[in-house]
């Protein structure tokens, strides 16, 4: 007897998603807990396993289209290849293969129009790889194009090589893909930011030297005693939460015209993956130690390489901590990450002639920049935010002795 097959429950802050790939087609055998289809939202990409083993019968919402939380996306038979299966996935192969032949060789035109139906998923990895579409073999339903083939198609060995095609002189190239779910509302929040907050940036400089000294001292004993490397984002984030307590403010949000002053401290952190810009959740800062900031960050960094996020993982946070230094960035001024009231932005490490007790010393210096509302922050309020982290960070054992 057959059973449905629903998408996720999606939390509140997630409308619908998108089917991107199927993993399995009709009539294949897939086992308990093997993952049949990625359903990709603005914020993450959800795995739909198989309830046990068994075959998919039918599927009822395909590749590029939207489904909504607990909708039925396919029907699914335990146990044994089903009689209906196999007569489906058989009559799909026969017709594809009747398709092909009566297309003969197809242009490549034809063949890019093909894929340029197929899901966001399918798109990105040609994109990323920089295959066309048209020397991959599709192995979907109908011909389509799957992120397995895509990646069949990167491991085979390289064929003689083929004349380039000839270009007209002058003739100037364009390519043009669809916005991701992600990328798009990452926009949307980014121009609504912009657009909806009274935003504002101030700036200081901070000497990292001490850190610097510290770390080296140090490190290799923290590493030995708590498994973790010990780098400079736990200082920042420990120097935040402690602001942030001296300043309730920038650790508030906005409600229509109420003010929500958070008595707990959650520091979302800027990390970077393949498909664009996240921002995990540590929870709790104020009672976390250095060690524990390390691993949270390092086991998020590990889960956004691999596409493991979960909507859990970047739902909620007070204050936001951005690094452009990663990348090489001297001075930026970061976008607000709403709801909440501030972000800081940390940047590349240089190395500056600076001015000490009349004495001209080079030191490793970075610039900071915080972002605020100022519908809600003050101006003195974001300075002295910004002058305490400066202070903590220039003398580390305040942030031990709790000065």
């Amino acid at each position: 007897m057959a059973t449905e097959i629903k998408a996720p429950v999606f939390p509140e802050s997630v409308a619908d998603g998108t089917i991107a790939t199927w993993h399995k087609q009709p009539g294949e055998a897939v086992s308990r807990d093997e993952v049949i289809c990625d359903i990709e939202t603005d914020k993450v990409v959800l795995e739909v396993v198989a309830p046990a083993d068994g075959t998919i019968v039918t599927i009822i919402k395909g590749e590029g289209d939207t489904v909504l939380s607990n909708e039925v996306i396919a029907q699914f038979e335990e146990g044994a290849v089903s009689g209906a299966a196999q007569t489906q996935a058989v009559q799909g192969n026969v017709e594809q293969a009747a398709s092909q032949t009566e297309a003969g060789a197809a242009p490549v035109v034809e063949r890019a129009q093909q894929v340029s139906d197929q899901a966001p998923a399918v798109r990105k990895a040609l994109t990323e790889t920089g295959i066309a579409a048209g020397d991959v073999a599709g192995t979907g339903r109908g011909g389509r194009i799957t992120k397995e083939d895509v990646a069949n198609h990167q491991t085979k060995p390289a064929a003689a090589a083929v004349a380039p095609l000839s270009v007209a002189i002058g003739e100037r190239i364009e390519k043009r893909v669809p916005m991701t779910r992600l990328r798009k509302r990452v926009a949307e929040r980014l121009l609504a930011a912009t657009q909806q907050t009274a935003m504002l940036t101030t700036f200081n400089e901070v000497n990292m030297k001490p850190i610097m000294e510290m770390r080296a001292q140090f490190k290799d004993a923290f590493e030995k005693r708590h498994g973790a490397r010990l780098g400079f984002m736990s200082f920042f984030v420990k120097a935040a939460t402690e602001a942030l307590k001296r300043y309730p403010a920038v650790n508030a949000s906005i409600d229509g015209d109420d003010i929500v002053y958070h008595g707990y401290y959650d520091i979302g952190v800027a990390v970077s993956s393949e498909r664009g810009l996240v921002v995990p959740v540590l929870r709790d800062t104020d009672r976390m130690n250095y060690a524990e900031v390390e691993n949270g960050i390092r086991a998020y960094a590990g889960k956004a390489r691999d596409g493991k996020l979960g909507i859990e993982d970047m739902t909620g946070g007070t204050f936001t901590i951005t690094n452009g230094g990663t990348f090489g960035s001297l001075l930026s001024t970061p976008i607000l990450n709403t709801p909440q009231t501030a972000i800081l932005g940390m940047h590349k490490i240089q190395e500056r002639p600076m001015a000490v007790n009349g004495q001209v010393e080079i030191l490793p210096m970075m610039y900071l920049a915080l972002s605020y509302d100022h519908r809600l922050i003050d101006g003195k309020e974001a300075v002295g935010f910004l002058v305490t982290i400066k202070e903590l960070l220039e003398e580390p054992a305040r942030l031990i002795l709790d000065l």
